[in-house]
């Protein structure tokens, strides 16, 4: 075996683990498991682990994928469960296999969500919430490393549906999830700078599915 590929699960409290801290975690979760991943060679050996598509602090993920190398040959089909007796709470892994396509096949994300506001009714709010990601331009400044940017999330933000709640609404789209990518933090950012009046006061946020270019379900 060369290349494999794991979907798991991210939520809770781990859905505040970073990036960089989740990397430690499943390496972790690896050497418990005694199932000994490979790593580089050279000066400065690391785990031969990636992320297809990194989280933000605080997104849940029912959809996660990770891409790894292990040092010899290993039941595929059993590994989840080995792996899930010693992960912590909120990290499940859910299915392993060998990949038949790369990463940058990824293109489209479907998220849930939800917006709460303190001051108004989710029931006043739907109507022009939808109008706003209806509209035929969306352009909202970000910040990048090269410096700030402008971002058209019309066209990169699609299929949004919202119906209320007891506190707000609840919120589902499809977004970009690369080239562009569309964090969705930046669907808050937009309503920020264009509509603050419809930007609600708690925001969050989990994938759901993950999608290539014709909308399907990409594994």
């Amino acid at each position: 075996m060369d290349k494999l590929r794991l979907r798991f699960e991210k939520t809770g409290k781990a859905a505040y683990i970073s990036h960089l801290d989740l990397m430690r975690v499943v390496q972790r979760i690896f050497l418990r498991a005694e199932t000994p991943l490979r790593y580089s060679e050279g000066f400065n050996p690391h785990a031969l682990i990636s992320i297809c598509l990194p989280l933000s602090v605080g997104t849940e993920s029912l959809c996660e994928l990770m891409d790894f190398r292990v040092k010899r040959d290993i039941d595929i089909a059993a590994l989840p469960e080995k792996l899930n007796s010693t992960s912590p709470e909120g990290i499940r892994f859910l299915e392993c296999y060998e990949p038949e396509r790369k990463a940058s096949g990824i293109k489209w994300l479907r998220i849930e969500g939800r917006f709460d506001y303190d001051h108004v009714s989710g029931e006043n709010i739907v109507q022009p919430l939808l109008a706003f990601f209806r509209r035929e331009s969306i352009p909202v400044k970000r910040r990048t490393k090269r410096g700030e940017g402008v971002l058209e999330l019309a066209g990169n933000v699609r299929d949004f549906e919202c119906e209320p709640t007891q506190d707000g609404l609840r919120i589902k789209c499809v977004i970009s999830a690369q080239e562009p990518t569309v964090n969705p933090d930046l669907l808050i950012h937009a309503l920020e700078q264009l509509s603050p009046e419809l930007k609600p006061d708690f925001a969050k946020f989990r994938r759901v599915e993950i999608y290539d270019a014709d909308m399907g379900v990409f594994r």
